[in-house]
């Protein structure tokens, strides 16, 4: 499997990093949050685009952007416009999505670039080859709010985002059961050891989901979620608990 290297951040080897999420309303609630994450030493933080109430003025994102660059200093910056449709704060039309992501990209700002795989398969070759033009790796996703599928469906969902071109692929899931969970972790473990050519992220959502936060390094995944205030998915632990059962796993294995 290939190491993806961000900076000075290795994804895919050793304790699965932690991503922090932004998810301000306001540039002000944007900066502050970039500022919490900077002092809880995230491995990459992640602007969560969908909650910014002004996303659309193009010119305030470059302005945040920059910002965004300068506070976070070398932490490796994500960029991610959840579409409602996969759990996200706000609809967009598809070509605003290509048109908003492209722009970000091009900014020079952003270090990663989130695509959702199932946003249609020119969308994805425009966003993909764009972001590998410019250096901007790219995480392919896709979150499944309704249900879990079974083993075989995700593995295939993973499959393609690799196929697709993805330097990470990346999916969430939403248990019904716990047997749920142990499908998708079952899936992450086959997906890395038959299949991973690129490092995966997996999770199993909501309060019965939180133990595949925890175990990555054991089946595979290679970065989880924290949240250092506002949650942006259900299940997510605070940064510090997650960082203290994350070492505890590492030092036993």
């Amino acid at each position: 499997m290939n190491v993806v290297k961000v900076r000075n951040i290795e994804i895919g080897t050793g304790i699965p990093k932690i991503c922090i999420p932004i998810v301000g309303k306001t540039k002000e609630g944007i900066l502050e949050g970039a500022r919490n994450v900077c002092k809880l030493k995230a491995d990459v933080a992640e602007w969560r685009a969908d909650w910014y109430e002004d996303i659309f003025d193009f010119a305030g994102v470059k302005v945040i952007l920059r910002e965004l660059r300068e506070v976070l200093g070398d932490i490796p910056l994500l960029f991610t416009f959840r579409t409602s449709k996969e759990g996200g704060e706000m609809a967009i039309a598809t070509e605003d999505y290509v048109t908003l992501n492209r722009k970000v990209i091009c900014s020079g700002n952003i270090d990663l670039v989130d695509v959702e795989i199932f946003s249609g398969d020119k969308t994805v070759e425009i966003l993909i080859s764009t972001a590998h033009k410019y250096d901007v790796k790219v995480i392919a996703s896709n979150h499944d709010f309704q249900r879990t599928p079974d083993k075989a469906e995700i593995i295939s969902r993973l499959c393609r985002m690799q196929k697709q071109g993805a330097d990470i692929a990346k999916i969430a899931v939403m248990p019904q059961n716990k047997k749920d969970v142990l499908t998708l972790l079952s899936a992450t473990e086959e997906m890395t050891a038959k299949h991973g050519d690129t490092p995966i992220i997996t999770m199993s959502m909501s309060g019965a989901g939180v133990i595949s936060r925890l175990c990555g390094e054991v089946f595979g995944s290679a970065l989880t979620f924290g949240a250092a205030e506002k949650t942006s998915a259900p299940g997510q632990m605070r940064v510090e608990e997650l960082r203290t059962v994350l070492k505890l796993l590492h030092k036993s294995l």
